[in-house]
């Protein structure tokens, strides 16, 4: 018996593997596919991480899909609703038949002269391969094996638990204890307030730098009074084309103005802490959206700290202790437990060995096309989202263009769909735009942007729409084939001209 072919292998059954599979249901019916899900349960980062308060940091008006509308009355969301709403979409498009748990991609091969992939596959039972023509993957952008783990002098001094928010221990006893919380990012700012409110006897955020933070109502009071007078489906696209504007208004303020914006984003935590407030605690050293804003929903990291049960230290750590962490400045932190909530690992495709005709790839020695193909790898899709919006935003997008690519494919009886970046040059800036610790670490394991459309990043949700709905998928630089065909060069000085 042979190896089971596909038209379309979809790796991951997170937000964007789901997201990509209903497209193909949607505009490519009657094509071959399948999910391969590494873990036994869908959901993907929703369902990995399970610290207290896990929640969104965008808004599910833009994070939802958007051919499913969001009904939710909160629109800044619990992980549980989120996974709600994916099984609901699972259901709708009837994937769930089309998903195989438990099984994790560890090889890529591609095949030009059969214009194929074999992918390798481990599974409960043992090592299997499958056959594609095309891959989509959805695996996200971050290692889920482990989260990025300094190791800080003393460490085993201290003997109460040292947590990882991604490995976290659900059947923690945190009733009473005093906790200590190393990092200002999303994990720290949502951790904080709910150990705090969820029992802790006192948490402390210690950071190292300042964090920039934006207060916003966890329910969108627009969306929910839309809802009740228009179709759901009409009032979330409304809403949608609400929070998508504001978004990308904010942005291009804070690229223009950023001190402008930066003393409004100060003014708003000041009004709410009061004469708590200390400007040491909030006012980092670059500008906002250098790195990512951090949402802070109703306000609630600062009503905790208005009500005692938390404070914020800025400091440098010198060593752990028995009794806690020492910092630098002197003072002795005491707590009952640490968690080190110190990031990510960005990494695309972990774990993934990937070769093409032989020859090994790897995805940060690639040029990024259209933020969702690597030049020179043929046949292969990414859903990656955006930096400074909502996910989802760009993934759905990148779904549709897979569709259109398929359908152009079908059209002129061509097997292969590579980009060639002929005569790109790298730009430096990197395809995410930020100066975050997550994003600079990931250098050689994110592919590079180059100086030029379609291989540079706009971070533009409006100008991205026109982009890869309507410009033609024979641009001048992807490279549509038959098996077999010999490779030409793009015509670059063209689609240079163009640009």
């Amino acid at each position: 018996m042979g190896t089971e072919q596909f038209d379309v292998l979809i790796v991951g059954a997170g937000i964007s593997g789901i997201g990509g599979a209903a497209h193909l249901q949607m505009h490519c019916k009657g094509k071959k596919f399948a999910i391969l899900e590494g873990r036994a349960t869908l959901g993907g980062t929703w369902d990995l991480f399970k610290y207290p308060g896990i929640r969104s940091d965008s808004d599910m008006h833009t994070l939802g899909f958007a051919f499913k509308p969001w009904t939710h009355e909160k629109s800044i969301a619990d992980a549980p609703s989120i996974l709600d709403y994916l099984n609901e979409t699972v259901d709708d498009y009837g994937l769930r038949e089309h998903i195989r748990f438990s099984n994790r991609v560890k090889t890529l091969d591609w095949n030009s002269a059969d214009a194929l992939w074999t992918v390798g596959i481990e599974t409960p039972e043992g090592m299997t391969t499958l056959q594609t023509k095309l891959l989509y993957m959805g695996t996200g952008y971050y290692r889920y094996s482990a989260g990025y783990r300094p190791e800080f002098p003393g460490e085993e001094r201290f003997k109460g638990p040292k947590i990882h928010p991604q490995h976290w221990p659900e059947d923690l006893d945190y009733a009473g204890k005093k906790v200590i919380v190393i990092g200002s990012g999303a994990t720290a700012a949502t951790l904080v307030p709910a150990m705090a409110d969820r029992g802790a006897g006192h948490v402390t955020m210690l950071q190292r730098t300042p964090t920039y933070y934006a207060i916003r109502p966890a329910k969108d009071a627009f969306a929910n009074t839309l809802r009740k007078i228009l179709p759901s489906g009409l009032a979330y696209d409304i809403t949608r084309f609400k929070n998508t504007t504001m978004q990308q208004l904010v942005w291009s303020a804070a690229k223009k103005k950023p001190e402008k914006v930066k003393a409004k984003l100060l003014e708003m935590v000041q009004d709410e802490l009061g004469a708590a407030y200390d400007a040491k605690h909030f006012t980092p050293q670059y500008n906002p959206w250098d790195q990512r804003l951090c949402l802070i929903p109703d306000a609630d990291l600062f009503k905790a700290m208005k009500r005692g049960q938390v404070d914020i230290v800025t400091d440098q750590i010198e060593s752990f202790s028995e009794k806690g962490i020492l910092t630098k400045s002197g003072k002795e932190l005491e707590a009952d437990i640490i968690v080190i909530a110190t990031g990510l690992h960005m990494e695309v495709m972990e774990g993934v060995a990937l070769t093409v005709d032989g020859a090994r790839k790897t995805v940060g020695d690639s040029y990024s096309y259209k933020g969702c193909m690597y030049g020179d790898i043929p046949n292969l899709i990414s859903a990656f989202g955006y930096a400074n919006a909502s996910w989802t935003l760009k993934a759905d997008l990148i779904a549709e263009y897979m569709c259109r690519l398929i359908k152009q494919l079908d059209k002129t009886g061509a097997d292969i769909a590579v980009p060639v970046p002929s005569g790109v040059q790298e730009d430096p800036e990197g395809m995410m735009n930020l100066s975050s610790g997550y994003v600079e670490r990931a250098k050689g394991r994110v592919p590079k942007m180059g100086h030029v459309y379609p291989w540079r990043a706009y971070h533009n949700y409006r100008i991205d729409k026109k982009l890869m709905r309507n410009e033609p998928i024979e641009d001048g630089w992807m490279q549509l084939r038959k098996k077999g065909a010999v490779v030409a060069e793009p015509e670059a000085e063209l689609a240079i001209a163009a640009e």
